[in-house]
């Protein structure tokens, strides 16, 4: 995520250690812990949750496109008994 090597995270960590000193720098470093942990946790719970609304999405989308194909097929059966209608009443005239 971030780009801290080694050297960056030890400059860090001396520079806390000389603010804070050494008495309180292990509950510091606890505290920090459990807020990068808390972080992660939210952004894991984002990223399922935009992924979830992407399946949402591409379910609608599916649905929809079975929709229209089903209206088609519908259009196309009562074209087909409209046209056998029209034939048999030919037919009967012709008779």
């Amino acid at each position: 995520m971030f780009d801290i090597g080694f050297w960056e995270f030890a400059l860090i960590g001396v520079i806390t250690l000389i603010v804070v000193g050494p008495e309180r720098m292990p509950a510091i470093a606890r505290k920090a812990g459990q807020y990068a942990g808390k972080a992660k946790r939210f952004i894991a719970k984002i990223q399922d949750d935009i992924g979830d609304e992407f399946e949402a999405d591409k379910l609608k989308e599916h649905l929809s496109l079975e929709d229209k194909d089903s209206n088609i097929v519908e259009i196309f059966k009562e074209t087909k008994q409209s046209l056998n209608e029209i034939k048999k009443d030919a037919d009967t005239k012709d008779s």
